[in-house]
């Protein structure tokens, strides 16, 4: 089972050679999972169960995240519970912490994980109690079976999406069935909703779950109109499904996410076919799979590699990177001073 890898001198070493002209100085993390061991079952997540610590709260992600990108300014993030994908795990408790841990940092942000049997009433009690910037639904939480084909309003109900509308709210959207992004009812649904509620900011996360970039590539341009609309780019590690986000919607709505604890996984994500393969340290013996000898990085470095790569396919300026590695997300969370509507 994949599990949290330290930082080695091998992945200090790809940085310093391939990324460290190119991350900026001052990062924003539009991704990252903070969480309690006892609020997660046990057995439901391995990676978590891989770190020591009983509580992953800001302190030791920002420690995580200081090893992999050495000189960086982790200057702030939107946090989303880690209990995203456990039946069964304590939702009140992972929102709590996560509000605890942003309330004392002025430059972060959390998500509330929500569920689809959550009223609407509920969900904006929630709301008001712990101030999140965010709404964060998953599909292991849907009542439909497999999960894994369930579409969008199965995991995220009408009136939560209204909820987040009425209170000024972003939405976190890890989507799901075969082809994602390309698949015509979730287009359909990403369009319903962004148009019928224009208050709400829709984040599609993992470029629009680009693991299979063609399948972003495909469907990006039929939601090109859409302005409530932005991705983050979280453990995608091929380059073609950031490039056709920046291609049809523009540098401005991409936002640098690591997906922390996914980052310091070793390994990537592969596509093959029409679908895709996570290879993992413990996936195969990489002293057999090539000529030479293979030694697997981190998947946070895979990332940045796939986003540089699309940023000189796109002929991005150095301040169009910043953008996307700081200034779209404080400034779609409000997080730079500006004024963030909550009216109705």
């Amino acid at each position: 089972m994949p599990a949290i890898a330290s930082v080695a001198e091998a992945d200090l070493s790809l940085f310093r050679r391939e990324l460290d002209g190119f991350v900026p100085d001052r990062i924003f993390d539009a991704h990252a999972h903070l969480w309690a061991r006892a609020h997660v079952p046990q057995g439901s997540n391995p990676v978590f169960e891989s770190i020591a610590q009983e509580v992953v709260g800001l302190e030791e992600y920002r420690r995580f995240m200081a090893a992999m990108l050495p000189g960086r300014e982790i200057a702030g993030g939107l946090f989303i519970p880690g209990a995203v994908g456990a039946q069964g795990g304590d939702l009140i408790a992972e929102n709590e912490l996560v509000a605890r841990e942003v309330a004392a940092d002025g430059r972060c942000r959390g998500a509330l994980l929500i569920a689809p049997e959550m009223d609407d009433e509920t969900v904006r009690a929630e709301v008001r109690r712990l101030r999140p910037a965010a709404l964060k639904c998953y599909h292991l939480r849907s009542k439909s079976q497999p999960t894994w084909d369930a579409e969008i309003p199965m995991y995220l109900p009408e009136a939560q999406v209204q909820v987040a509308h009425e209170e000024g709210l972003c939405i976190v959207l890890h989507m799901v069935r075969s082809r994602a992004l390309a698949d015509p009812s979730n287009q359909s649904w990403i369009r319903c909703y962004c148009e019928r509620f224009p208050k709400m900011k829709l984040i599609l996360a993992h470029a629009g779950r680009g693991f299979n970039p063609y399948h972003t590539i495909e469907g990006i341009g039929m939601l090109r109109d859409l302005p409530n609309l932005w991705c983050d780019m979280s453990a995608v590690t091929e380059v073609g499904a950031c490039e056709a986000i920046i291609r049809a919607l523009g540098h401005g709505r991409l936002l640098y996410g690591s997906d922390f604890p996914v980052s310091h996984l070793r390994g990537r994500c592969v596509s093959v076919g029409d679908g895709f393969v996570w290879l993992y340290e413990e996936t195969l013996n990489w002293e057999t799979v090539s000529f030479q000898p293979v030694q697997p990085t981190l998947v946070g470095l895979e990332s940045l590699r796939a986003l540089k790569q699309a940023a000189w396919h796109c002929h991005l300026s150095d301040r169009q990177v910043e953008d996307i590695f700081y200034n779209n997300a404080v400034h779609l969370l409000g997080v730079d001073g500006r004024s963030v509507d909550h009216s109705i």
